[in-house]
């Protein structure tokens, strides 16, 4: 098997996250406007086909891990051949999805025949009012019944991703207890206050001009739900949120966490550090995007919808793919690669915009 592809600073590289998607059936408020994303021609972005022909050149190059996004990936009418595609790459152990879940109760027995090993499932907050604040077009109880799919579905491990932002005052305790009785990893991400006006992710600057000028917040967004507003002290350190859970445990009964071995978490663990609650079936982690960089140890890259691959979430540095992988020139493919592969930034200094909507990029 081939051995894998390192970049300038040692990390190897096995790991590829797919936008197959930018569009969604949520518009979450830091995600992308509430109008949706600007509608792009067919041919602007990659085929289930394209996508597929590029998997097996990366893998030829060390990518042993696929992890489909979008957008909202389970909207896009390619997603289950394409995972068919992808599980009959031999080199690729393990084929994840991130989603929403609302269309899981349908979907979750097709992905699975077609080879899709697990799933995580975006789920912020237990209050129905906030969530179709933050979402704008959800429900709690579709994310919800999406998870009972993913379980019932046979996916392992099955987890849910909460980015906590201190002006929600999220029930975080509420949520970690979904992995007391049944085998579910709840994980919690620090907002990171990234983008511009462009992307709707971290509008600060503009907000606090708004407010200079009487303008309030949207009255339609209760309990904080403005992500124009939102900047960096709504970040919550993951040592404080632990804290704040394991005292809640306590006060609760249920018991403090306690750390889960080094090795011992759920499959695909990541940079997440996790904790377990006395007896409980499953898990809670922690991402600590901002307090504490895990970039050194960092193994992926990003491909987008329309063929561009990213070496950093948080940087606009682009190549683009596409018109290789229509030529027939694996050769190409392969070499921009490598050259996407070289340039991976050793790690990103400051989160100050990117020119592309958190859906867009597959994030």
């Amino acid at each position: 098997m081939t051995e894998e592809l390192h970049d300038g600073f040692g990390r190897g590289i096995t790991y590829l996250r797919i936008a197959v998607t930018d569009k969604c059936n949520f518009r979450c408020v830091y995600c992308m406007p509430e109008e949706g994303v600007p509608a792009r021609a067919h041919d602007e972005l990659l085929s289930a086909e394209e996508i597929a022909r590029f998997v097996r050149i990366a893998a030829a190059e060390g990518v042993r891990r696929v992890r489909l996004t979008g957008g909202e990936p389970l909207v896009s009418h390619r997603i289950v051949p394409l995972i068919r595609d992808l599980r009959a790459i031999p080199e690729i152990e393990d084929i994840s999805l991130t989603t929403n879940g609302a269309l899981l109760p349908r979907m979750a027995a097709e992905l699975r025949d077609a080879g899709l090993d697990r799933v995580n499932i975006s789920l912020d907050t237990l209050d129905p009012a906030q969530f179709s604040a933050i979402t704008r077009l959800g429900r709690l109880e579709q994310t919800l019944a999406g998870i009972d799919a993913a379980l019932a579905g046979g996916f392992a491990p099955v987890k849910v991703n909460c980015v906590v932002v201190r002006r929600l005052e999220q029930d975080v305790f509420g949520l970690a207890r979904l992995s007391l009785e049944r085998p579910v990893h709840v994980r919690f991400i620090e907002y990171m206050p990234i983008g511009n006006e462009k992307t709707g992710v971290d509008r600060a600057h503009d907000a606090a001009e708004d407010l200079a000028r009487g303008k309030t917040a949207d009255p339609h967004c209760p309990g904080g739900v403005d992500a124009s507003a939102w900047d960096a002290s709504d970040t919550v350190p993951s040592a404080e949120l632990c804290e704040r859970i394991a005292r809640a445990g306590e006060a609760a009964g249920v018991g403090a966490l306690e750390p889960v071995a080094a090795g011992s978490g759920p499959t695909g663990a990541g940079p997440a550090a996790y904790w377990r609650f006395p007896g409980a079936a499953g898990t809670v982690g922690f991402i600590s995007a901002m307090s504490n960089h895990f970039c050194s140890s960092c193994n992926r890259m990003r491909l987008t919808a329309d063929g561009a691959i990213r070496p950093c979430l948080f940087s606009d540095a682009e190549y683009r793919v596409r018109d290789a992988l229509r030529a027939g020139d694996d050769a190409a493919v392969a070499a921009i690669w490598r050259d996407a592969v070289a340039h991976k930034p050793e790690e990103h200094h400051v989160i100050n915009g990117t020119e592309r909507f958190m859906s867009q990029i597959g994030g």
